[in-house]
This record gives C-alpha cells, structure tokens and sequence, in this order.
C-alpha cells in the first residue's frame, strides 16, 4: 500500500539531516545498522537507519503500522519539527506520579527477588517491618500485594518495559 502524494503534487523543500557533525558516542554502527543520538531544540531523539544516508541525500522515515504506531508518528512528528527550526511540540504522555511510584515500588521488589529475597522480605523493605504481621502473613494483603509487584517486574524485565512508552489506553 503506498499512501502520500506523488512528486508533482508536492513542492516542499526538504530538510536537512547533517549526521557528519555527530561524535562517534552520538553515531554508531552495529550489526543492526547504524544508530544516531540527535539532540535539537532541548528534545533527544534517537534514530535507527539500515544504511549511513550519504550526505545531501533525502531522507525519510519508514513507520510499521503496529501497536508502536501511534507513538512513532508523535517522535517523527517530533522530529520533524526540531529540524524545521521548531520547537519539538509536547513530550508522549508521560507516567503519573501514581504510576511513577508504582513503578519504583515494582523495580525495587524485582531488585530484592533478583536477591533472592522471600516475599516477607521484600515486602519489609518495601512497606516497613511494622506493617508486616508476625502471624498472619499467608493472608495479608501486603503479602499479596508484594507478589505482584515481584511479577510486573519479572513482566518489564522480559521485555514489558515497551508498555511504558505506549500512551494508556482509556479502554483498559
């Protein structure tokens, strides 16, 4: 499927996209390609291309249609922007502090499993000694609580961490 316009429909100027002015920590290559750290107008963007552009040549950007897409558009939009002498526009919807807080309780249970730390354990650095019943444990609701945290952690550490770039979705 192609979707745009042809060349005789657009007469836009294109914009320049100068890599030889990278140091070799903002441009690299690897097995994958070649992978370049772009900081404009206060905003990182990060670009992955199969092949070094040759200098002057038109670039553009390939997006696959995936659950990803959404929030490729807004870093190409981004992108795009910065190097029309703009400002980048708004970050993606970042973590609420809520979410931010969750997220370091998860990270911290991991880190005390990765440990080798019991559930009692984590759950007694997480949410101090004097909440953990001496009897009782089995039941408690911060002993259940603490599992989930260790298991959205194993989650993110398998590869869940992509979720946090995603916006939230209103229907989940």
């Amino acid at each position: 499927m192609s979707v745009g316009a042809s060349s005789s429909q657009i007469s836009a100027q294109p914009i320049a996209l100068d890599l030889t002015r990278l140091s070799p920590g903002e441009l690299r290559q690897n097995t994958d390609g070649w992978h370049a750290v772009l900081r404009l107008g206060g905003a990182t963007h990060r670009l992955w291309m199969k092949e070094l552009p040759a200098a002057g040549a038109l670039q553009s950007i390939e997006l696959p249609m995936d659950s990803s897409f959404e929030l490729r558009a807004q870093a190409a939009h981004s992108l795009w922007r910065t190097l029309s002498g703009r400002s980048p526009g708004p970050p993606p919807s970042g973590l609420s502090p809520q979410r931010r807080q969750r997220f370091a309780l998860v990270l911290r249970a991991l880190d005390g499993r990765s440990e080798n730390k019991s559930y009692r354990a984590i759950a007694e650095g997480l949410f101090g000694k004097k909440r953990i019943p001496e009897c009782a444990w089995k039941t408690h609701d911060l002993r259940n609580r603490t599992i989930r945290l260790v298991q959205r952690g194993l989650a993110l550490m398998r590869g869940g961490y992509r979720e946090l770039l995603r916006p939230r979705r209103k229907d989940k």
